[in-house]
């Protein structure tokens, strides 16, 4: 519950603020106390982005990433490689994985993945409308990055039995021990998964 303190207005921003994750009271509280403290212009410039990114950012139809338009500037940027998918689970994961520079294709954005506990089934997910891409466009490869998961693995899995008979190849991002990790305290998945991925000595 979040404290009062003895204004109103000063409570609804604490508690608007403290909805946003890893943001607790304390934090909204300071956050808050920061912005009165600024110039308007600066509270206001923050309240109209926020509005403006909330009512005009839509979902690419293509590929579910975020647009400003119907179809996302990657989806729409001729120079990137039409024929591969990364399959990520979110749209920070776009994020991430562009951040690195070295993936030129397009994405696809599940919207999550498999979770029959959290109650998310494949239904509720992006994936026939990625069956639909690799049935109408000219995809070579699906490379699969969700996050090394249960329901990672789970989501993984039933997208390769999806798309078996298209005659796609279907990747997955290489796992295994981190550079200066120990056997021992590698986990098992990990290393389990490592031995089963090995290559030649010396290739690269």
């Amino acid at each position: 519950m979040i404290q009062s303190y003895n204004s109103t207005l000063l409570d609804n921003a604490v508690e608007h603020l403290s909805k946003l994750p890893g943001i607790g009271g304390k934090t909204a509280l300071r956050l808050a106390l920061f912005l009165l403290r600024e110039e308007e212009a600066t509270a206001v410039g923050l309240g109209e982005s926020l509005i403006a990114m909330r009512r005009n950012i839509k979902y690419c139809k293509r590929c579910h990433n975020i647009s400003e338009n119907e179809e996302c500037e990657l989806c729409s940027n001729p120079r990137r490689d039409a024929s591969t998918i990364c399959v990520v689970e979110s749209v920070k994961d776009v994020l991430t994985i562009e951040s690195t520079r070295e993936f030129h294709g397009l994405y696809h954005v599940l919207g999550g993945v498999i979770s029959p506990l959290d109650g998310i089934s494949p239904s509720d997910l992006e994936i026939d409308s990625l069956v639909e891409r690799v049935e109408k466009e000219d995809i070579k490869e699906i490379i699969l990055a969700l996050n090394p998961t249960i329901e990672g693995d789970t989501t993984n899995f039933y997208i390769f039995r999806r798309l078996a008979d298209s005659g796609v190849k279907i990747s997955i991002l290489a796992r295994g021990i981190s550079i200066g990790n120990e056997l021992e305290y590698t986990d098992e998945l990990t290393l389990g998964r490592s031995i089963l991925n090995r290559v030649p000595f010396g290739s690269k």
